[in-house]
């Protein structure tokens, strides 16, 4: 049977073009009837670009493959998420071992798929990379999870952190909001950084312990030391003022959609045993139990929300685009 679907795609002149598609789905996908999809700051990297935008898709299962029931235990009617991977492949030593993630043969959003995105009404997306949607959280609420929630969960979740430990939060954006409230749900101190003070009160209702201002500074204070520093914040890539703040072993992770050199010495890395890691979106299993966290803890995206429609989609990424989101963006179609 398959659906026909509207999606809004990027264009060379960054205009956001409506255009329509028909997709059946594959033996292992399942046709999704979307409802909403959250805005990323990573989708203005293809508005230029003449493809299907959006992978923080929302929406209920209308159709399945032949092989779907075989295979998983997603059933029409499941209310479903997926994010920027589309497929894995399954078979792969990372697969195999619970890192999906690092998949070298999954297919992702940006360079697979092209006709569909999450900004529209519908998509076909195979099973091995959907969500099942707890029914605490609202569909509202649970596209930037699924992508902004699970890029700041994963080092949360990976590091080896134990209640107590002290994280230290570059930001209170799309990105940063959403990790001081995992932080401090998980019995972590969330020690924040922002650039500048008007964000403050916010933080401390998110859930920080700690708030600096790091602008007109070239060195920081705490009041003790991080274990883990989460940079989630773009255009920030000279660590060398966060030195004083950062433990012996403190591990630095790159979160944000950043192309700007990282400006730190080996030398800082030598004496102090520190280490920078990137981090990838969450794997399957790492998903699932953020998900689950969320949904027991009360850990929710702060949202504004906008019509699915060419002018929605244009004023959600312009708004994102100029730093005025209150935090995430959430198309409803």
């Amino acid at each position: 049977m398959g659906i026909d679907f509207t999606v809004f795609k990027g264009s060379a002149a960054g205009d956001i073009v409506q255009a329509t598609g028909h997709r059946d789905p594959g033996p292992t996908e399942a046709i999704v009837k979307l409802s909403h999809c959250g805005v990323c700051g990573t989708d203005e990297l293809y508005r230029h670009t003449d493809m299907g935008l959006g992978h923080e898709g929302i929406g209920v299962i209308v159709e399945v493959g032949s092989a779907v029931e075989s295979v998983s235990s997603f059933r029409v009617g499941d209310r479903v998420g997926m994010g920027w991977f589309h497929k894995f492949c399954g078979q792969c030593k990372s697969c195999l071992t619970g890192r999906q993630n690092e998949c070298p043969n999954s297919t992702a959003f940006g360079s697979a798929d092209t006709d569909q995105g999450c900004f529209g009404t519908a998509v076909a997306w195979d099973v091995s990379a959907l969500f099942k949607i707890p029914d605490e959280i609202a569909s509202e609420d649970a596209g930037p999870l699924i992508c902004g929630g699970a890029t700041v969960w994963s080092p949360l979740y990976t590091a080896g952190l134990r209640a107590g430990d002290r994280v230290g939060i570059v930001g209170v954006g799309g990105l940063g909001h959403l990790a001081i409230q995992f932080a401090s749900k998980m019995g972590l101190e969330a020690v924040v950084f922002s650039s500048s003070a008007d964000k403050r009160d916010k933080a401390i209702e998110f859930g920080a312990s700690e708030f600096h201002v790091t602008s007109g500074t070239d060195s920081l204070n705490s009041e003790a030391k991080v274990d883990v520093l989460l940079v989630t914040a773009g255009g920030g890539s000279d660590f060398t003022k966060f030195l004083p703040i950062l433990s012996p072993g403190a591990k630095i992770f790159t979160l944000a959609a950043s192309f700007d050199p990282i400006q730190l010495s080996p030398i800082h890395l030598n004496m102090s045993g520190l280490s920078i890691h990137g981090s990838l979106i969450a794997s399957v299993a790492s998903v699932q139990a953020m998900l689950a966290f969320a949904a027991k803890h009360g850990v929710r995206p702060q949202i504004e929300k906008f019509a699915m429609t060419p002018e929605g989609v244009t004023e959600a990424m312009e708004k994102l685009r100029e730093g005025k989101m209150r935090y995430r963006g959430v198309l409803v179609v």
